[in-house]
């Protein structure tokens, strides 16, 4: 068997990835959601994106759920950004981890952004300059990583491609979407491997959504392959508005009681996982897909 990592390090992505597909959530839920997960053992969340309210109307107050969070020593908080004026307001409001997003389909970066893949990496470029001028790291997502609801399957060596342009550029870092649920543990094989083989020690980080049962699988297929670094969503929040079909993306508490049975440290607190996970179901108002916390973890016992 394949030795897998002794530590994995999760980024939670509920207080942002997931409640941006929910119905439009009170600031103060936003913030009491964001505190407990500060307090779960994670150690890099991503709190809040920093977009146009009429493009992400979930995301409009998120410079008053910046500033009303109480951050933990130890926790690394991160923003996504859309473009220069995102990206200023989130270095404003104190960010210096920021995530920017591509698409590897033509077709959703159209959908997402409306303008071609091309376009949106010449953007990349000039923002990556704007984000390491004020001391900021930029780490590069890309959408569609494993498949597009669009246009079917994205050759891996497209993916590459696009890892080498944002390499060049200057991004410190990459992130890999399963934006649809359309990866298998035979797709990450073959886009990890593509990207390792031109870049072999660049940072990679997974994220999975569970659209089609999978999520899981994938997440064993990477460790497999050192990968080490995961998004998850608490309670399994999360979709994507732009991509039809966007189920929620893997609940962290599922990823992490995974790993703890794997013999696998991350550093998370399993129980005040779960109890942020009912915290999100109860804010979001219904219920949340998470098999771990409807059944609970597998030592837990009936009396």
């Amino acid at each position: 068997m394949t030795e897998l990592p002794a530590q994995v390090s999760i980024r939670e992505v509920g207080p942002r990835d997931g409640l941006q597909n929910e119905a439009p959530v009170p600031t103060e839920a936003k913030v009491r959601l964001l505190d407990a997960l500060s307090h779960t053992g994670v150690r890099r969340i991503e709190a809040v994106s920093f977009v146009h309210p009429k493009a992400i109307p979930q995301m409009a107050d998120a410079d008053e759920v910046w500033a009303k969070a109480t951050t933990v020593d130890g926790v690394r908080y991160s923003a996504l950004v859309p473009n220069s004026r995102g990206a200023q307001r989130a270095l404003a409001a104190g960010f210096t981890e920021i995530e920017v997003v591509v698409s590897a389909s033509d077709t959703h970066n159209r959908r997402n952004v409306n303008r071609a893949t091309a376009e949106s990496l010449d953007d990349i470029a000039a923002l990556i300059g704007q984000l390491h001028s004020q001391g900021a790291v930029a780490e590069v997502i890309i959408a569609t990583s494993f498949g597009c609801p669009y246009e079917g399957d994205v050759d891996p060596a497209r993916v590459a491609g696009i890892v080498d342009r944002v390499v060049a550029d200057g991004a410190d870092r990459v992130s890999f979407g399963d934006t649809t649920g359309m990866a298998t543990p035979r797709r990450v094989r073959e886009v990890v491997t593509a990207v390792r083989d031109r870049h072999p020690d660049l940072p990679l980080l997974l994220h999975f959504h569970n659209t089609r049962g999978t999520a899981l699988a994938n997440v064993l297929a990477a460790l497999q392959l050192g990968v080490t670094d995961f998004d998850a969503s608490v309670g399994g929040l999360g979709g994507c508005p732009y991509a039809p079909g966007a189920s929620g993306n893997v609940a962290t508490e599922e990823v992490v009681h995974m790993l703890h049975d794997l013999g696998i440290d991350t550093g998370v607190d399993l129980e005040a996982l779960l109890a942020a996970a009912a915290l999100a179901e109860e804010i979001v108002g219904r219920e949340l897909p998470s098999g771990v916390l409807r059944a609970g973890p597998r030592t837990r016992l009936v009396s």
